[in-house]
């Protein structure tokens, strides 16, 4: 049974298409987990290769299977353009415990538009029933 946090590590993206007509780009990201969203800070003036190193920690449990980066332009006078969104599949991350940086592609429109690179750590939430007896700090062998 899986239930924990996930500690996500924003790092960056890069080969993304460019929105803008006249300057920069501005990317953010939105990281949503199930139905949970956490907005990544605007990279200002940071073009089609934004750096952001920043966290996002979301609780997970059995029903939690992937992890949408869905990156952004933020526009002032219009509505913010859509420049694609990764998916990133958790099973690998709940058995090996984290992921150093890893690339994603990000994809709009069924079309690879750039990548995306994410650290991602589990820590499962301590378990309340022991499985085996514990004294003083030792487990105890079932075997006598």
């Amino acid at each position: 049974m899986v239930q924990g946090t996930l500690q996500v590590l924003l790092v960056s993206a890069k080969k993304l298409q460019n929105s803008e007509f006249l300057g920069k780009m501005d990317p953010y990201a939105v990281l949503k987990c199930r139905s949970h969203e956490q907005k990544s800070s605007i990279a200002t003036d940071a073009g089609t290769e934004p750096e952001w190193n920043e966290s996002f920690v979301f609780t997970v449990t059995d029903d939690t299977t992937e992890l949408f980066v869905k990156l952004m332009d933020k526009d002032n006078f219009t509505a913010d353009d859509f420049l694609g969104e990764a998916r990133i599949p958790l099973a690998p991350v709940f058995e090996a415990g984290n992921h150093p940086p890893t690339v994603y592609r990000v994809v709009k429109d069924q079309e690879y538009c750039g990548e995306v690179k994410v650290a991602l750590t589990f820590t499962p939430s301590k378990s309340r029933g022991m499985a085996q007896e514990e004294f003083g700090g030792w487990k105890q062998s079932a075997l006598h």
